[in-house]
């Protein structure tokens, strides 16, 4: 199945990762050892990150204490980009679930 590879030299990957990864750290290129559920684990903590940091600049912005509106509406856009990301990872493991279960053994 080809079309479900992914490929470390894609420059969507790198993208991705960037967006849901503040440090850097690129889930494709985890250890061969560390588990599905770990890897999920760790992109939903990454989310939460991204929503917290957002939350506190808007609040920032809120009272006064920053004036750097781009700033503001970036960390947004990240959170955002990230959340929609992640239902959308959610929702094809369900569907792919949902579909492993009408599978007759």
């Amino acid at each position: 199945m080809d079309g479900l590879s992914i490929k470390n030299n894609s420059p969507m990957t790198g993208q991705i990762s960037g967006l849901s990864s503040p440090k850097g750290l690129n889930p494709v290129d985890k250890s061969p050892g560390s588990s599905f559920a770990d890897t999920l684990s760790e992109a939903v903590n990454k989310v939460n990150e991204l929503q917290q940091t957002a939350d506190v600049k808007m609040q920032q912005l809120a009272v006064g204490e920053t004036t750097d509106i781009a700033d503001v509406k970036i960390a947004a856009e990240k959170a955002d980009i990230a959340l929609r990301l992640m239902t959308s990872v959610r929702n094809k493991m369900i569907d792919a679930y949902h579909e492993i279960m009408k599978m007759q053994v």
